[in-house]
């Protein structure tokens, strides 16, 4: 099939948007091989559709639930994770165990509203056995439907949490330790990778120089250029 007879794999020719009900998902691509267009959703709640009966890699068959995201589908940031952990599995929302309950905190520290100014999202949408890392081909199977996700939410800034979201978004394999807390450009917006809220409980000092002290002045940069690009 040549590009110009390739066809959209989630709507026939000519036909409106499809409305939930009608959608097919045995149309989704199980071979990571064949792309998901981009422009395929008209909004975040196929894109959800889809990704609850997605199998395009091995995790769809270890999973309770996608974990697609949550916040406003508007904001003016998206932060992305790794990848769902047992309570995001059980409760189909990233960032709600303790890690997440630490980005709340440290968003609320610069008056962003979870709810409000950022969309939440992960590399991938289901959880890796065990919490491992996702493999490059599970990143490569689910980055499509983060793609659309940055689309449709269309953001002026992408916090990346961790170097897994770092190499999986904008293909970065420098530690996070050496990028944190400076901007990146991709794809004509606004990145910047800064440590996972795991991270953190991990290494809970505050003293000068440690992680916890580099977030604090990570995320008042972050609210700088929010109220910059937003006069």
């Amino acid at each position: 099939m040549s590009n110009g007879e390739q066809l959209n794999l989630f709507r026939q020719p000519n036909s409106q948007p499809s409305t939930p009900a009608e959608i097919n998902t045995e149309l989704i691509p199980t071979n990571v091989k064949i792309p998901i267009p981009q422009g395929s959703y008209d909004n975040m709640e196929l894109l959800t559709q889809h990704c609850q009966s997605c199998q395009r890699c091995e995790l769809g068959a270890t999973r309770l639930n996608a974990v697609v995201g949550r916040g406003n589908i508007k904001a003016p940031i998206v932060v992305i994770g790794e990848g769902p952990g047992q309570n995001e599995d059980e409760t189909g929302l990233p960032f709600v165990g303790k890690a997440g309950q630490l980005l709340e905190k440290i968003l609320a520290a610069v008056k962003l509203d979870s709810e409000k100014d950022v969309y939440i999202c992960n590399i991938v949408k289901c959880r890796p056995p065990g919490n491992r890392v996702p493999t490059t081909e599970e990143i490569a199977a689910c980055k499509p439907y983060l793609l659309e996700q940055i689309r449709l939410v269309n953001p002026k800034i992408i916090l990346l949490t961790g170097a897994t979201a770092v190499k999986g978004l904008i293909g970065d394999r420098r530690g996070i330790t050496k990028i944190r807390g400076t901007w990146i450009e991709w794809e004509g917006r606004l990145c910047m990778p800064i440590f996972h809220p795991a991270y953190l409980l991990r290494n809970p000092s505050r003293e000068r120089g440690k992680p916890k002290w580099l977030m604090w002045q990570d995320i008042q940069v972050v609210r700088a250029k929010l109220d910059e690009l937003t006069v």
